[in-house]
């Protein structure tokens, strides 16, 4: 199946799109796009601080003074809290559910899996996946309900909703699972005209990005290292055309559609040569990535026992 082919491209100009992490990184740039394009555009994050500094930088990019352009401070961890974070935003226009929503909230904490605590495990998955399953659950009720037709729901994955490698056991888990939630109301979701797509960008260089490194390993980094990544504005462009077409999986750069092609399961071509020569080249190209992080892996191994015996793991009793 080819998506999109003769299709209006989705065109935000006058509708309510709502953004949850719209107070910095991805969210912030993506909302700074939306505003442009003469959306409403309501975003919600935790800060109050970052979101009042977020709504001054969104006002700049103001097409109409008709534009409700609003920002909200919740907590999107619990399905009351995502429910009432919704039903905050939609207020200003007469509770009529959001035209589209773009789930950007999350955060990543790397580490050694042998150094996590439960804690960590745990918030992993709430911050990686709960964050915005609960929203995408309070959303699609919403337009139900009200039979919208023709809404969007974007989810944001990783590349590593496709792969993964070392440091990352409480997060890419939670990314899978974004990727399973999508393509399962992809469909699922046709019952009601609703459309979902996921987005799956590589590394992202923002203050999460920044915030992530202070727990990242030194060889996790060293991997990385080859990825040049994207800044917030590139991967929100990216993420906004690819949401200007209804295909359900979102790529950011070469790399990210690589693994894409490769990795696609039950969803359909984007494009039928495009994606064939890409998954021939992923054929080779992705077992050889592979095989490079775990030689790099297994030459890091005595230095990681001599790491955990300095940090005491070997003699403690759990």
């Amino acid at each position: 199946m080819v998506f999109g082919l003769f299709k209006e491209k989705w065109n935000p100009d006058g509708k309510h799109v709502y953004v949850t992490g719209g107070s910095m990184g991805l969210g912030l740039s993506l909302a700074q796009i939306l505003v442009q394009k003469g959306a409403h555009v309501s975003i919600v994050a935790r800060n109050q601080a970052r979101l009042d500094e977020a709504l001054k930088t969104l006002e700049k990019y103001r097409q109409t003074p008709a534009q409700v352009i609003q920002a909200r401070s919740h907590s999107l961890d619990t399905a009351t809290s995502s429910t009432e974070a919704l039903e905050s935003i939609c207020e200003a226009h007469g509770g009529a559910a959001p035209d589209a929503v773009f789930a950007c909230a999350g955060a990543s904490k790397p580490m050694f899996f042998m150094e996590m605590t439960e804690e960590d495990l745990s918030n992993g998955m709430t911050t990686g996946y709960w964050v915005q399953a609960w929203t995408a659950w309070a959303v699609a009720r919403k337009m139900a309900k009200q039979k919208k037709r023709g809404g969007k729901i974007v989810l944001v994955s990783s590349m590593l909703g496709y792969m993964s490698f070392l440091g990352y056991a409480s997060y890419s888990p939670a990314k899978h699972a974004l990727r399973g939630l999508a393509d399962t109301l992809q469909s699922e979701l046709m019952l009601y005209g609703i459309n979902v797509q996921i987005f799956f960008p590589a590394t992202m260089l923002t203050p999460g990005y920044d915030e992530e490194n202070k727990t990242k390993p030194q060889i996790v980094k060293d991997i990385e290292a080859a990825d040049n990544g994207l800044t917030a504005d590139q991967a929100a462009l990216a993420l906004f055309k690819g949401a200007q077409g209804d295909y359900p999986h979102i790529s950011g750069d070469f790399n990210s559609d690589l693994f894409r092609t490769s990795t696609r399961g039950a969803v359909g071509h984007a494009n039928w040569i495009w994606d064939g020569l890409l998954d021939m080249v992923a054929f080779f190209a992705a077992p050889a990535w592979k095989h490079s992080v775990d030689k790099r892996v297994l030459a890091h191994r005595e230095e990681h026992e001599a790491y955990l015996a300095q940090k005491s793991f070997y003699s403690t009793g759990s």
